[in-house]
């Protein structure tokens, strides 16, 4: 039975002038600690050199202001474009880049470019000579090239750049002197301007087929979105030396892709066509696959694919025709792809899903059977003539198996080297390892007939990264490394047969990269960054195990106080944050996905930072939602949640630190749906946090997460799950915070706008934050500094200060 809380006078009149004070529409500023994480230094991304022995440094920024993300921006056909420079509008990059040799503590800035620029699409070159590199200036976006020697740039480029459609906007040939670009074409002239009057009414039609789509977002809506994205995804692709020689190769076009072959003597280039669609992004767009010769024109057209607006909803379905089309690593010029043999439906009953085709240059002949799949591919590591590696896996039955096939003997039957669930983490062998070969590709790490496994080691006493030489032919496993307490140590790359760089850290110590010498044992420090945030080393935190009321083994990581001690301090308010999973295995489900041993990430974007704020904070804590056998997980999702949140609850008031009476609940995303569900449905919380969720389930009638089945296959699941369908059973109060340009799929601003309004109606107590210009996650510097001002508040003022409940017979009175 629902409980009633008893609010203080003194309660409401805070509440109330928080209120007031809140009405304005100015960005406010969380207490300093909490401000002081946004702020925090920002460790470089790290890239190591094709020949193992130099890190680039790529120094990260730290948030854009909320004047940057302001920018003008378009959102066509899924994308998301900043109409200035041709390119994206929401995209990372790096300030600057250095290069640091292993072993060594110097670290060589590169020069050359523009200070003020903006760097992204970094790449080293196949033999590691050099390194390119985009920058955004303000009005376009040019192509560097630095030696690495002098580490010196320069522009190589008269044109600017075209990043708006492309998924990398240029590509290394394998001679490391050149590169093919996609470029803005000369004479583009100005975007299309918008009417100022309608033309006519925006119409579309269906006549009887089948097309269902998922909830996509930014697709396009009317003729004036179609030019505009003509206009912008539109380049000229050309060949370019890094003495600046440029040839163009062929006419303009749509262009999404370009891949040069393994032997720098053709590209593989990804073309759209016309119609576009209203209903699906780009990537789904009616598209040809052609061959270009290098430096020339069209070669030959190899595929040709159409619209995908008829996909089957089911996971695993995929379009017809050839799909994953790319260049076999170990050959010179040879295509690799995928074709369907089920129509795509994964709903379909089949022996086999999938078949593997190859084709050599000239690319005239019929293409060559390799292998055929009775489950979904999922990719090929190629080693050479004689090994390679095939997966394929499939969603319901949650089964992956990884095949060692004979590349020269298509058609032969291949022999199965794992056969595992992809729920089992403790099963998992890890992924093989690949070598650079040179010329821009990678093969199988082979030693004679053995491979090479890295993995994250999952195990009972938490995550123990490895890795491991196995013999393809008898099976047996060499352990050549494992971590061990107390230090979490993952493998980043086999550096030679001896030495192995690893990203070391611990409880205490943030992670940096060493090399480990594999004979010994021994470590050489390869970077030296310090710790972010010295001034919270203090905060405590522990692994925690415990079980659900049916015996289910859950998890979760504690932070408490720095100086906290349970016996003399007693039991805090809570901050329980997690997310929901889906599993069809109970004992894979209770498997531990953390390491008690992994740094003390304090980011501003959890629950963490408000461990700060006199919260113990049950960080990640699990929640498995399970449906074995024929059973969905969704069919008892609302009662596994409560079970869930039971058990963490349980467990921190077990060990004296949880404060039962004084809880909140909060996620992100699912998360969000996940604490919208639990206040509905249970009276374990004082208060919620929901942030980007969705509420509304008839709103994403086509499936939503892992939910394949349709609205109207199972109306009774979408109204059983949907928040918004149970607002009236909300008592607690619910802080609501959204992106107003949230591109997820499902997660539409409009889901927060409407269960706001619902609950208001009802006379509930609610809080909608609507963050200008912010998509699913939060970026802006001002908009991340107000979302732990608002969170720090609602705890402050509905958990941390809230009054004792009382039940509803102390409530009605006598």
């Amino acid at each position: 039975m629902k409980k009633r809380t008893a609010v203080s006078f003194a309660l409401i009149l805070a509440a109330a002038a928080w209120h007031d004070a809140s009405g304005q529409e100015l960005y406010q500023r969380p207490p300093e600690n909490l401000a002081q994480l946004v702020d925090a230094p920002v460790t470089p991304a790290v890239s190591v050199s094709p020949d193992g022995e130099l890190l680039l440094m790529m120094n990260r920024p730290r948030l854009p202001s909320i004047e940057e993300l302001a920018q003008p921006e378009l959102r066509l056909a899924g994308l998301r474009i900043n109409p200035v420079i041709s390119g994206p509008s929401r995209s990372g990059h790096y300030l600057g880049l250095g290069l640091v040799r292993i072993g060594e503590d110097t670290e060589r800035a590169i020069a050359g470019h523009p200070g003020e620029g903006r760097i992204r699409n970094v790449r080293f070159s196949p033999d590691g000579s050099r390194v390119a590199y985009t920058v955004d200036t303000k009005d376009r976006i040019d192509l560097y090239v630095a030696d690495v020697e002098s580490a010196t740039s320069r522009r190589v480029l008269d044109a600017a750049v075209n990043d708006a459609a492309s998924g990398a906007p240029y590509r290394w040939v394998s001679d490391s002197r050149s590169l093919v670009v996609l470029t803005v074409p000369d004479g583009r002239g100005s975007p299309p301007p918008a009417p100022s009057a309608p033309s006519g009414p925006v119409i579309q039609e269906n006549l009887g087929e089948t097309a269902p789509a998922r909830t996509y977002q930014d697709l396009l809506t009317n003729p004036h979105d179609e030019a505009l994205f003509r206009y912008f995804a539109r380049s000229l692709l050309v060949h370019v030396s890094i003495d600046g020689t440029v040839r163009a190769m062929g006419e303009p076009g749509l262009f999404t892709d370009v891949r040069p072959s393994p032997d720098g003597r053709f590209v593989l280039v990804e073309h759209l066509h016309e119609p576009f669609s209203y209903l699906v992004p780009a990537y789904r767009f009616a598209h040809s696959l052609t061959v270009y010769e290098l430096g020339g024109g069209p070669l030959r057209e190899v595929a040709r694919l159409a619209l995908a607006e008829n996909v089957p909803t089911a996971f695993g379905s995929v379009p017809t025709g050839p799909r994953s089309m790319t260049w076999r690593s170990d050959a010179p010029s040879t295509l690799v792809w995928v074709e369907a043999l089920d129509g795509g439906d994964a709903r379909a009953e089949v022996p086999y899903r999938d078949e593997v085709f190859m084709l050599p240059a000239p690319f005239d002949g019929s293409p060559t059977s390799l292998v055929t799949l009775p489950l979904r591919y999922g990719g090929i590591t190629w080693g050479n003539e004689s090994t390679a590696l095939v997966r394929e896996s499939w969603w319901s039955s949650r089964k992956s198996r990884t095949y060692v096939i004979d590349p020269g003997s298509p058609g032969a039957e291949p022999r199965v080297l794992f056969d595992l669930s992809t729920e089992d983490r403790y099963a998992d062998p890890g992924f093989p390892l690949t070598r650079p070969t040179g010329n821009g590709t990678s093969v199988l790490r082979l030693d004679g007939r053995a491979i090479y496994l890295s993995g994250q080691g999952a195990s009972p006493e938490g995550n123990r990264p490895f890795l491991r030489r196995m013999d393809l032919e008898s099976g047996q496993v060499e352990e050549l490394f494992r971590s061990s307490a107390p230090h979490y140590e993952r493998p980043v790359s086999l550096l030679d047969e001896n030495r192995l760089l690893t990203l070391r850290e611990s409880a205490e110590v943030p992670p940096n990269y060493m090399v480990r010498d594999l004979r010994d044992g021994s470590l050489q420090a390869a970077t030296r960054f310090d710790h972010p945030y010295p001034d919270l080393a203090a905060i405590r935190k522990e692994s925690l195990q415990y079980e659900r009321g049916d015996g289910v083994p859950l998890s979760a990581t504690l932070y408490l106080p720095p100086g906290y001690e349970a016996g003399r301090d007693g039991p805090l308010p809570g901050l329980v944050w997690a997310y929901p999973r889906e599993f069809k295995n109970a004992d894979a489900a209770g498997q531990r996905t953390d390491s008690p041993y992994r740094f003390k990430t304090v980011s501003y974007w959890g629950a963490i930072p408000y461990v700060m704020q006199g919260f113990a904070v049950f960080d990640n804590a699990s929640m498995p939602v399970i449906g074995e056998g024929d059973a969905e997980p969704n069919d008892t999702f609302r009662e596994q949640l409560v079970a869930n949140a039971a058990a963490a609850i349980e467990e921190g008031v077990r060990r004296g630190v949880l404060d039962p009476d004084r809880v909140a609940i909060a996620g992100h995303s699912y998360g969000a749906f996940m604490t919208a569900n639990l206040l509905a449905h249970s009276d374990l919380f004082r208060a919620g946090i929901a942030r980007s969720g969705a509420y509304n389930r008839t709103l994403t009638p086509f499936g939503f997460q892992r939910e394949e089945r349709l609205f109207w296959e199972a109306p009774e699941i979408y109204y059983y799950m949907s928040p918004f369908m149970h607002a009236e059973k909300v008592d607690e109060p619910i802080l609501l915070i959204h992106g107003e340009a949230d591109n997820n799929s499902g997660t539409f601003p409009l889901q927060s706008r409407r269960y706001f309004s619902a609950l208001k109606g009802l006379g509930k107590t609610a809080r909608l934050v609507m963050l200008p210009h912010e998509s699913h996650g939060y970026r802006a510097r001002e908009s991340v500094l107000h979302m732990l001002w608002e969170t720090d508040r609602w705890l402050e003022t509905y958990v941390k200060r809230a009054a004792p409940r009382m039940s509803v017979e102390e409530s009605s009175g006598p």
